[in-house]
């Protein structure tokens, strides 16, 4: 099977440091592959609350679901080290967009991984039920203050 390739955009707008517990580790001492999921997943609510919003539920009445994930491995992390978890929305459409993210080791800048996570925004209907939303301009307004511009 071909390895996923995935480039990285030019630049990131968001970052922040998580250190890999040992929790995050599995039997072969390096970063578990589940756990990678764990820490994309807290840099992606550390992203919305930099933007303002609480996390991942009350972003402009809407709540985001994940869509789908690809990862690419470039290195083993291990337990102790920090993570610099860089972050950027890309790949906007009607209803979510795609947050680019890269993982380094803190200390050396060695890369630890990148990939992207599709996100898309979803509404509560009148019977009690979700559906997909429009992604909300409010949220677009608000990302393009802290960027500079939306592509």
């Amino acid at each position: 099977m071909a390895r996923l390739q995935f480039e990285l955009p030019e630049q990131f707008i968001f970052s922040t440091d998580i250190p890999i517990y040992i929790s995050h580790v599995n039997q072969g001492g390096h970063l578990d592959n589940a756990q990678l999921l764990t820490l994309v997943s807290e840099a992606r609510v550390r992203f919305f609350r930099w933007l303002g919003y609480p996390g991942e539920i009350g972003i402009e009445g809407l709540t985001l679901v994940v869509g789908d994930m690809m990862a690419q491995y470039k290195s083993e992390a291990f337990y102790g080290e920090t993570m610099q978890v860089d972050m950027v929305p890309d790949d906007f459409n009607k209803y979510g967009f795609d947050l680019v993210f890269r993982l380094q080791d803190k200390a050396s800048g060695r890369e630890v991984a990148r990939g992207k996570t599709g996100v898309v925004f979803v509404g509560d209907t009148p019977d009690g039920g979700k559906k997909v939303s429009p992604l909300p301009e409010a949220f677009l307004a608000r990302l393009r203050a802290r960027q500079g511009a939306v592509h």
